[in-house]
């Protein structure tokens, strides 16, 4: 081997300098060099703001991210567990519980944190029919008079916007309609969502009744606003169909059917611990419920293209820059 001898004052000065700047040299420290990663996002545009999000942070740690694979939420996990991907951060904790335990669990998956804390589903009616008729609870649309005053196609039955097949909340929904003796009343209409919704807005501004499922944080409740627009239901009792009732499913005191859930940073167990760097990064970053609904109304009112979210993303990490570089100090230091 051929050593290269510097000369000794350009060695001191080196060394020197690297005694002097030990801040710059670990923000330019790239531990994911060289290492390709695939992201796993849902097919749900709205929800790729935080995804990008992490893959900026992810690629200023000197990852290569590969562009996202697109799929259902059961789909997301499973790729997951099955080495089809190394991350994702569109995992609800409790809401698919089922599909993480049926791939695996903590075997196959590390749960590294959690995006986005507090998020909240639930029923909602406009506030007019609410004040009108004295309507409270899900369960008020037993007696088939109130129910009919959200029938759309004429049957007599209350017509719910519901949930997409494939999300999870579908079944929760389809148990609620069961358990609360609903199930002659009510129609559980499974999407697709975002066209379905856009029906039950435009209902809403031409003075009809509406009944929609809805999830926060998402643009629905920049338009149709909680208190304000709409109400949120209660439910009777707190019935779910894992049968683990004791999970906090109120909200300013209300019981809202559905646990009060996180959204989580999901990654490939052999991925994780392969990776220190990714994994803490992906353990520390995380957004309000404000933020992601803010960015949703953003493309509701027309910046909706993978530019403008990736652009959206580029803001908020600007706008929480400190905190951000905070997040890439503790996951360099993770891989040290």
């Amino acid at each position: 081997m051929t050593l290269i001898r510097r000369k000794p004052l350009l060695a001191a000065l080196a060394l020197a300098t690297a005694a002097l700047t030990p801040l710059p040299a670990l923000a330019e420290a790239r531990p994911g060099e060289g290492v390709s990663v695939t992201p796993i996002f849902p097919s749900v545009a709205e929800e790729h703001f935080r995804g990008q999000i992490a893959i900026m942070g992810l690629e200023e740690l000197g990852y290569a991210v590969e562009a996202p694979r697109e799929t259902e939420y059961a789909g997301i996990l499973l790729g997951l567990a099955y080495g089809e991907g190394d991350f994702t951060v569109h995992a609800w904790d409790k809401l698919h519980d089922d599909f993480y335990q049926q791939v695996g669990g903590d075997e196959a998956l590390v749960k590294a944190g959690e995006i986005i804390p507090g998020v909240l589903q639930g029923y909602l009616i406009d506030r007019a029919t609410a004040e009108a008729h004295g309507i409270s609870s899900l369960e008020d649309l037993r007696d088939p008079e109130i129910a009919a005053l959200f029938d759309v196609d004429g049957d007599g039955r209350a017509d719910l916007t519901g949930c997409n097949p494939g999300w999870g909340c579908e079944q929760v929904i389809d148990y609620h309609l069961l358990s609360y003796g609903l199930a002659d009343t009510v129609t559980h209409h499974r999407g697709p969502y975002f066209s379905r919704m856009a029906d039950t807005i435009a209902r809403h501004e031409q003075g009809e009744s509406i009944l929609y499922y809805t999830w926060v944080p998402q643009w629905i409740s920049g338009v149709l606003v909680p208190g304000e627009d709409v109400v949120w239901l209660e439910v009777p009792h707190t019935s779910l169909p894992d049968g683990n009732n004791d999970v906090n499913t109120h909200f300013n005191g209300q019981n809202l059917g559905f646990a009060v859930d996180a959204l989580q940073a999901l990654l490939n167990r052999d991925f994780a611990e392969q990776n220190p760097a990714a994994r803490e990064f992906l353990a520390r970053v995380q957004l309000t419920t404000e933020d992601e609904s803010a960015q949703n109304l953003r493309m509701q009112e027309g910046e909706a293209s993978p530019e403008d979210i990736r652009r959206h993303a580029a803001e908020w990490i600007e706008a929480h820059r400190d905190q951000f570089d905070a997040w890439l100090a503790e996951a360099r230091a993770a891989a040290d």
